[in-house]
């Protein structure tokens, strides 16, 4: 239906684009590391290649194919907040595969050159937006079919999902292994930028801003239906707080106070149970300077009456 599968073209004269393509990905390489994963967009238009300026991405457009290119050579996706949309529902096929769509008019250039990229079987760069001017990369993808009546394409996010089956007749099986791969490989670590960047690299309860150190709790978990990958169900928390929280030791009240369990409070150990957990009892969290970016008080709610079940059962 519309759709039109892969096939590597072997292309000769080439040189600047798999040029091109190397620099990029062996810079990002480098630039990204676990402590700073994310890059600003100054950074991304600003690359340097051979001696010049050649942006990674487009000053307009969500689709970068530059001028003596072959194909595309990266695809954006901009920030927008958690009430602007629902996140990632309407990116993944009913085959549990990402899609990206067109930029205007099927014949637009940038269009054309995903389609190369298709046909040749080249990698790309996905820029995923994290905050404004601020993305997470993903590299490398590869576009894997072409749906021209939903004017987009799809996209792989590693070796594996590259050789799945691109329509919806896909067996149960090979449909929640794709959503698997998309949601370890985009939805997870997405998320995890998203709520960290939104917390300003600091743990909501005891301030520590040890990037390494940091975890992104979900408020609601994500395996319940409700659990969305969206800030407002996160909160930025340190490993020994987001263990506490998920094991119920503490809570958030919705007024955003921090609750110790009756009897942790009454527990007598060392150092970290005392200066940790217990004197956390009474104070309040951080909270993002977004107000869309801050707990939604309905799932904190949720979530602290599940704290206080626990706490007298």
């Amino acid at each position: 239906m519309g759709i039109e599968h892969s096939v590597v073209i072997t292309s000769q004269g080439d040189d600047l684009d798999s040029r091109v393509r190397a620099a990029a990905m062996a810079w990002l390489r480098q630039r990204c590391t676990p402590e700073d994963p994310v890059v600003r967009r100054d950074e991304l238009l600003g690359f340097q290649f051979e001696g010049r300026t050649f942006p990674l991405v487009d000053n307009q457009l969500g689709i970068r194919k530059p001028q003596g290119m072959i194909a595309a050579l990266s695809i954006l996706t901009t920030y927008t907040s958690d009430g602007a949309r629902a996140p990632y529902d309407d990116a993944v096929g009913p085959d549990g595969l990402l899609r990206y769509k067109f930029q205007g008019k099927p014949q637009h250039y940038t269009n054309v050159g995903l389609r190369r990229a298709f046909e040749l079987g080249v990698p790309l760069m996905w820029f995923y937006g994290i905050k404004p001017g601020l993305y997470l990369p993903f590299f490398p993808v590869w576009i894997i079919s072409v749906e021209a009546e939903q004017s987009q394409v799809s996209v792989a996010l590693d070796e594996a999902q590259r050789h799945l089956t691109v329509d919806a007749s896909v067996s149960l099986i090979e449909r929640q292994y794709a959503e698997r791969i998309t949601k370890q490989r985009l939805h997870q670590p997405v998320f995890r930028q998203r709520v960290i960047q939104a917390y300003e690299t600091t743990c909501t309860m005891c301030r520590l801003r040890h990037r390494s150190l940091l975890d992104a709790a979900h408020i609601i978990p994500d395996r319940d239906a409700r659990g969305v990958p969206a800030v407002s169900n996160g909160l930025a928390l340190c490993k020994i707080h987001h263990a506490a929280y998920d094991q119920h030791i503490l809570g958030i009240r919705p007024d955003h106070i921090i609750e110790v369990r009756t009897d942790i409070l009454e527990e007598i150990d060392g150092p970290m149970l005392k200066h940790g957990i217990q004197e956390m009892n009474g104070l309040p969290i951080t909270l993002p300077r977004r107000r869309s970016d801050r707990p939604n008080r309905g799932l904190l709610e949720e979530r602290y009456e599940a704290f206080r079940a626990r706490t007298h059962a």
